[in-house]
C-alpha cells in the first residue's frame, strides 16, 4: 500500500503546488491594487468613449480600421519571424515568395495611408 501511495506522491505535490500558485495569483491583485484610482485612470481610453457607458453607442470607424491594420501587421510579423530564423537554409523560391508577400502588404499600407484611413483629424 505504501508503494502505491509513494508512486502518486509527485502528482499530489504537483497538484498542491499548482493550487497554491493559482490561488496566490487570484488573490494577489486584490492585495496590491490601489483602492482609490484617480480620475485619469478611469477616463476614456483608446476608442475615445467612456469606459463604463452605454454598450449600444456608436464607435468611430477609424478605431476599427486601426485595429484591423494592427492585426494585419501582427500577422505579418508572425509569418516573418520563422522565415527570418531559417533564412540561411531557405531556397530562392522561399525568399522571393516572402518578398512578394511583403510587397503586397506594403502596397496595401500605402493605399490605406493615401486614402487617409490613418488620419484622426
Amino acid at each position: 500500500m505504501t508503494d502505491l501511495l509513494s508512486d502518486y506522491l509527485p502528482i499530489v505535490l504537483f497538484l498542491g503546488i499548482s493550487a497554491v500558485i493559482g490561488i496566490a495569483l487570484l488573490v494577489a491583485p486584490f492585495l496590491v491594487t490601489i483602492k482609490r484610482p484617480d480620475p485619469e485612470k478611469v477616463s476614456a481610453f483608446e476608442a475615445g468613449f467612456e469606459a463604463f457607458d452605454d454598450a449600444r453607442m456608436k464607435v468611430d470607424v477609424r478605431f476599427y480600421l486601426v485595429s484591423i491594420l494592427f492585426i494585419i501587421f501582427d500577422l505579418e510579423v508572425a509569418f516573418l519571424f520563422p522565415w527570418a530564423v531559417s533564412f540561411a537554409s531557405l531556397s530562392d523560391v522561399a525568399f522571393w515568395g516572402m518578398m512578394v508577400f511583403l510587397a503586397v502588404l506594403t502596397v496595401g499600407f500605402a493605399y490605406e495611408w493615401k486614402k487617409g484611413a490613418l488620419e484622426w483629424a
